[in-house]
Formats: C-alpha cells, structure tokens, sequence
C-alpha cells in the first residue's frame, strides 16, 4: 500500500513561503537548492515533523481559492498559538464549517498563494463517532 513521500506546494516567492512554513509551522528546513537547480524550478525542503515538504518557486502560477486543502492534526491546547502565529504572518483566518459538537475545531487559512491549510484538533475516529450517532 502506498504512503505519502512528500507534499510540494509551487509558490510566488520562495523566501516568503519558507519563512510562513516556519514561522506558523515550526517547519525545518533541511534543503535549498540555491546555486545549483536541480529540479524544475528553484527549491527547499521542509520536514514537519516526519512529513517532508516541498516548495517550489514559480512567480508565474496563479491558482485559485478552493476548497482543496491540507489539514494538519494539532493539540486543542495549541489552537490559540496557532491562530496567533498565523495573524502574525500576515494571514486572514476564514470562517470555517459548522460542527457537529465533540467532533473537534479547526483553523483554515490561505496561504499566499491560495492554497489552503487546515489545522484540526480533532481525529477520525472522533469525527465517525460524532456522525455515526446522528444515524442512528
């Protein structure tokens, strides 16, 4: 069965985005291709904890907003740090969806190149519960 390798995001401006990945994020860089190019365009790469992550540099790509988004799992505890780092970088935090209570909260938010993160205090198994109790 497959598994993730790694999530690339092409964006605007390479230094900008780094910098929002760790600032928001806690993000580490561990890659930069600098002089030496060899992908498609200009890179770095992340780890988020084990997740690897891809930035590519493109200043043409214009994408639209979407609901196509990443959610990341975070401790309840945390959601206030969260929601200050991302004002802090200069970021609007969108209205999210109605809940079902218990079945967790979350943060969405643009980056600025329109892709979208969600930042999730709850799990799956919470959120089958929570549902499955509305069928029954």
């Amino acid at each position: 069965m497959p598994s993730i390798s790694h999530i690339t995001f092409i964006v605007k401006n390479l230094e900008r985005s780094s910098n929002m990945l760790k600032n928001v994020f806690g993000a580490k860089e561990i890659y930069s291709s600098e002089a030496i190019q060899f992908s498609v365009h200009p890179e770095k790469f992340f780890l988020l904890d084990s997740l690897w992550i891809a930035l590519m540099e493109d200043p043409t790509v214009d994408l639209p907003k979407s609901y196509n988004h990443i959610a990341f799992n975070i401790p309840i505890s945390e959601l206030e740090g969260y929601r200050s780092r991302i004002k802090k970088a200069g970021l609007k935090i969108e209205k999210g969806r109605s809940r079902i209570t218990g079945e967790g909260e979350s943060i969405y938010f643009y980056d600025y190149d329109n892709h979208l993160f969600e930042l999730h205090t709850g799990s799956l198994e919470e959120r089958l519960t929570k549902y499955n109790s509305y069928q029954d």
